[in-house]
């Protein structure tokens, strides 16, 4: 019973902080709303300069900038973030890595700018919880104090956030706020069932088709020098491709796929850094909220951790902690270490080759090599390291006995820390995600430098599906960089074929 109870309390753990990333209870200011439109309501044109599929992390920054001298139609399917079981068996969500691309420094520098402008906030002070992550991971030799950067070195650093300091999640949905008005228009509950293509001269995409929340179905266009621009997601865009007829032409035939053209790495080296760590009760109240530090190893992984919000909803039904004391009084905080670059890659497949509703199958080969786990270990190491420093003392409960100890929801460390037999099956039993999931449209393989799909004019894809590897701490802020970033790349390229023309 106590097994089952901490299973499901660890899985409401991950279930609460994907709410708490991406659904904020507290939205922001959305003055874009102002260009935004219900499927059944809206009419679209029958051309427009570009079309980008989906509203997300790359596709709003990417919209707003684009939209500065040209039409946009930003079509996203805006449904609930949808939790699924990667074939690995680790709970995941799909919600919302970094490839050849060729950068511009000064251009990226610019993009990341654009960014910070507007969403990033810079804490006025620390929390409890995070101000002891800062000491607790000074004091066990995450060195040195790089005090407050957005810039990802080793040591230990406060960081910006896209919480602001009442708790409030600010997304990429408000670079749209940047948006030419007359030129944007975003339509929600609008989900691309496929890409068009023509192929009168050269394989081109020239249009998407996509359906309402009733289930009508829609065909937009785009005009010429215009194209179509996939920012689904690492799941959504090779899906799209798929499904529309570029992909492994065995794959495709198999699945009656008419095969448009192949691409044999369509879905292929999809990865995902595991996260290992632990959970713990707290006989604290924490009210912090989101992540404000982070500690960047010399071995490798970096550590964060947070506090679980609205605890209570969460266990008070949980029989085997009826001895402890009321629970208004206590918190869960989970303290993670991030496997990064991991080796490991898996692959994408269709469930249903004809709906896109159905989320495709994924799996990720989390520590099929052996340096994957290597690297777990450096973190459950920093971990140690960082639980035995006096800085957290206090969050340990006290027995009847006298001593203290830490109450763990889920796996604790290893005893030994050189039973490297023990810290593999640690890694096994904790393994969750920090949902940054990429590849699976990889640059050279799938799309070109330009982000271009290979053999197909006016289509190109522009999210973390190209990556390599997850940059940094958090993709988030590289993704959005991304969106601006080829956003002003399209806009020049136009600006000197004008000239030229």
């Amino acid at each position: 019973m106590q097994d089952a109870a901490l299973a499901f309390l660890v899985f409401c753990i991950g279930l609460q902080l994907v709410g708490c990333f991406l659904h904020p209870e507290s939205p922001p200011d959305e003055t874009y709303l102002g260009l935004t439109y219900e499927a059944t309501d809206f009419s679209p044109e029958q051309e427009y300069d570009y079309i980008i599929v989906g509203g997300g992390t790359a596709g709003c920054p990417l919209a707003a900038t684009l939209s500065e001298k040209y039409s946009v139609l930003l079509l996203e399917r805006d449904s609930p973030a949808q939790n699924f079981i990667s074939e690995d068996g680790v709970l995941n969500t799909r919600g919302r890595v970094l490839g050849g691309i060729e950068w511009d420094t000064s251009a990226v520098e610019r993009a990341y700018e654009w960014v910070e402008d507007s969403i990033v906030t810079r804490p006025n002070q620390l929390g409890r919880w995070q101000a002891s992550t800062l000491n607790a991971l000074l004091e066990s030799g995450v060195d040195p104090a790089n005090g407050f950067t957005l810039d990802h070195l080793q040591g230990t650093k406060i960081s910006g956030s896209t919480f602001d300091d009442s708790g409030r999640r600010h997304g990429a949905v408000e670079l749209l706020n940047k948006a030419n008005p007359e030129n944007l228009k975003v339509v929600v509950h609008a989900t691309v069932d496929r890409i068009i293509f023509s192929t009168s001269k050269s394989l081109a995409a020239t249009g998407v088709t996509y359906h309402d929340s009733k289930g009508t179905n829609h065909e937009v266009h785009v005009r010429k020098n215009g194209e179509v621009i996939l920012s689904a997601g690492a799941l959504g865009s090779p899906q799209l491709l798929l499904v529309s007829g570029l992909g492994p032409v065995s794959y495709l035939s198999s699945l009656n796929i008419p095969v448009v053209s192949d691409h044999p790495f369509v879905g292929q080296f999809m990865a995902d850094n595991p996260r290992t760590g632990v959970n713990l009760l707290v006989p604290v109240v924490l009210p912090d909220v989101g992540v404000r530090v982070v500690g960047i190893s010399k071995s490798g992984p970096y550590i964060e951790s947070s506090v679980v919000p609205r605890l209570t909803t969460s266990i008070n039904f949980i029989p085997f902690l009826g001895s402890l004391p009321p629970l208004i009084n206590l918190s869960i905080v989970i303290i993670g270490g991030k496997v990064t670059r991991p080796l490991s890659t898996g692959s994408l497949h269709l469930i249903s080759p004809f709906d896109v509703d159905v989320s495709p199958s994924v799996r990720f080969n989390y520590y099929s090599h052996t340096e994957d786990i290597l690297q777990c270990g450096n973190a459950v190491e920093v971990l140690r390291n960082f639980l035995q420093t006096r800085t957290m003392e206090e969050y340990k409960f006290s027995d009847i006995f006298g001593g203290k100890d830490f109450k763990y929801l889920g796996p604790s460390l290893p005893e030994d820390p050189t039973d490297m037999d023990s810290i593999a099956t640690f890694c096994r039993e904790s393994l969750s995600t920090f949902w940054h999931i990429h590849g699976g449209c990889l640059v050279n393989k799938v799309v070109d430098s330009h982000l271009k799909v290979i053999g197909v004019d006016s289509l190109r894809v522009v999210d973390a599906s190209t990556f390599f590897n997850s940059p940094g701490t958090n993709p988030q802020a590289t993704l959005m960089m991304l969106g601006r970033y080829i956003g002003v790349n399209i806009l020049n390229e136009r600006a000197a074929n004008d000239i030229h023309s």
